[in-house]
């Protein structure tokens, strides 16, 4: 595209929404408003807050605080355990609200919604105006803790840069005529797609700051990112379109669905860490058939606790939960299926060959993802059929777990884990419901 100046309109609103799942905890227990709360994967002070209110992060307590560190700064903090179900249903309540104002053209993750502004709704005034209504809706809709940050600029790319400019309760907006210049002060870091390693490479080739960065022509970003993505930056940085305007890549068809769990305390062992894979592949299993997919392939992972000796002696590396650990993991291919005892009997084969070993005797992680996934038009039935009926089984069950939740009917392997394990919070999606629940 060529770089003629764009008009002074906007296109895209971008909606960040405050520390959402320490936001939507508040809303539901009026006690922890206006108090320091961390929500937790898991309760071991090993493990890392996966959101903080406001008030804790007033205090030095932020995402991927250690639950024990967060303690130590302020021993009143109150610690809750994620509720999936509950962030899932007030995500599709704000969205809601949100549509009541302007439609909602993408959903990034849980926590982020974008609309894009058409005809006389890209003028500032009327975009501003359009954002003050969003923030109302969701506090009129949804409840009053829920607050949020909107970006306003001309693309996709700079309104989620615009939504972080300002928290919380932000309203930035980023004007063609004002860029790039108003970006200019922020940090390399501040630019989605740019993390610590991408950093790193930047500083090698002597970009260091944004001013720097923003200084070459798109020749040099070019250059500099050694692909197409320089020259999308170059003209996002400046209010320009490339077509996708930012938006990621979809692939044709999915290619895997799973689940892991860092366990608490009293599942690490052997024992405990079988019942807890066995819950994972009934999930995904049941996800499977929801989603009208077959699998080919099993991925099982497992991460081990090691002592200090241990994760000297092997140069052990520390997991985001803050053990340090060993890992294995292993893929089994099969003739593609969809039935739970099917993708059991996989499991069960897997897990007999688990690595054996005294640094392989606090198993802390368990992951199972189903692969190599065939839509179901595209399935080639048996020509033997199913003799055991494992299909019409694993049919029947999801009927009762969809009317009355996924752990109503299942195998009696995963009995000691029943009320582990829960959905994971979905930090990249929404979760789409099924039944009674959110997966």
């Amino acid at each position: 595209m060529s770089d003629v100046p764009q008009p002074d309109r906007f296109g895209f609103l971008h909606i960040d929404l405050n520390s959402f799942f320490a936001s939507v905890e508040q809303q539901l227990h009026p006690e922890m408003r206006g108090k320091p709360v961390g929500v937790c994967g898991t309760m071991a002070d090993t493990g890392a807050l996966i959101a903080a209110s406001y008030e804790a992060k007033a205090l030095g307590i932020h995402t991927l605080t250690k639950v024990g560190e967060a303690k130590r700064i302020c021993p009143e903090i109150i610690l809750v355990n994620g509720s999936h179900t509950e962030y899932s249903r007030f995500s599709h309540e704000i969205a809601a609200a949100v549509e009541r104002c302007c439609p909602v053209a993408h959903t990034p993750s849980i926590d982020e919604m974008v609309c894009q502004l058409m005809g006389r709704e890209c003028e500032p005034p009327n975009a501003r105006r359009i954002a003050l209504e969003i923030k109302q809706a969701i506090k009129d809709d949804v409840g009053d803790t829920l607050r949020c940050s909107i970006g306003m600029a001309p693309n996709r790319y700079l309104a989620k840069i615009a939504s972080d400019m300002q928290k919380p309760d932000g309203l930035i907006g980023l004007l063609p005529s004002q860029l790039p210049r108003a970006i200019a002060h922020l940090e390399l870091r501040d630019l989605p797609g740019v993390g610590a390693k991408t950093e790193e490479r930047l500083n090698g080739k002597g970009i260091t700051t944004m001013e720097q960065l923003l200084a070459l022509d798109r020749t040099g970003m070019h250059r500099l990112w050694d692909s197409v993505w320089g020259d999308r930056l170059y003209h996002w940085l400046r209010g320009g379109e490339t077509g996708d305007d930012g938006a990621p890549v979809a692939s044709e068809v999915q290619k895997s669905l799973g689940h892991s769990h860092v366990m608490g305390p009293e599942f690490r062992s052997d024992g405990g860490a079988w019942s807890v894979a066995h819950k994972l592949l009934h999930k995904a299993s049941m996800r499977l058939r929801m989603e009208k997919f077959y699998a080919g392939a099993m991925t099982v992972t497992i991460k081990y606790a090691l002592t200090t000796e241990q994760a000297g002696r092997m140069g052990a590396k520390k997991h985001s939960s803050g053990i340090k650990s060993k890992g294995w993991a292993m893929e089994a291919r099969f003739k593609d299926c969809q039935d739970t005892l099917s993708l059991l009997d996989v499991l069960r084969n897997v897990w007999k060959q688990r690595p054996r070993g005294e640094e392989f005797e606090r198993p802390f992680f368990v992951g199972v993802t189903l692969r190599e996934l065939i839509p179901e038009d595209e399935h080639q039935a048996s020509l033997f059929g199913d003799p055991d009926n494992r299909a019409d089984l694993s049919k029947t069950m999801d009927k009762l777990n969809l009317k009355y939740g996924h752990t109503t009917l299942h195998f009696a392997g995963m009995l000691p884990a029943r009320d582990t394990a829960p959905t994971r919070i979905a930090f990249t999606q929404i979760p789409v419901q099924y039944g009674v629940e959110y997966m």
